[in-house]
C-alpha cells in the first residue's frame, strides 16, 4: 500500500477514535526503525467498555472502506485491544494499562505524527 493511502487510513482511524472520545491519541511512524509496521496508533479510554466501543467504531469505519483487520486481540477484557491492519497497528488501552505498558517510551525513537489538524 502506498504511503499516502496508509496515512489517509491513519487519519480515518484517528477521526473514529476521536468520535468515540478516545483520549491522548498518538500516532507513531515506525517505518524507519522497525519492520513490524509503518504506524502505531495509540489511544486510551477511561473504561473497558469505552475501549471496546472505540474498537467497534474503528473496525466499522474501516470495513466501510473495505479494510479489514488481519488480527485482533484483547477484545474480551477490554484492557488493551490490539488491531493489526498490516501496515497500521492500533493499540487501544484502558488508562491503567496504557500507563503500565507505556508504548510511547518503548518506541521513543519513532517519529510522532502531528494529528492536531485531524481532531
Amino acid at each position: 500500500m502506498e504511503n499516502n493511502k496508509r496515512l489517509d487510513l491513519v487519519y480515518e482511524i484517528v477521526k473514529s477514535i476521536d468520535d468515540k472520545l478516545g483520549e491522548d491519541i498518538r500516532v507513531l511512524e515506525l517505518s524507519d526503525i522497525s519492520s513490524i509496521c509503518d504506524y502505531f496508533v495509540i489511544a486510551g479510554a477511561s473504561s473497558a467498555r469505552q475501549v471496546k466501543s472505540i474498537s467497534d467504531e474503528v473496525e466499522d469505519k474501516l470495513a466501510e472502506l473495505n479494510v479489514f483487520p488481519l488480527h485482533k486481540e484483547g477484545y474480551q477484557t477490554g484492557g488493551w485491544i490490539l488491531m493489526d491492519y498490516g501496515d497500521i497497528v492500533i493499540h487501544l488501552f484502558h488508562e491503567e494499562e496504557r500507563a503500565f505498558y507505556n508504548l510511547e517510551r518503548i518506541w521513543k525513537d519513532a517519529t510522532v505524527i502531528n494529528i492536531d489538524k485531524i481532531v
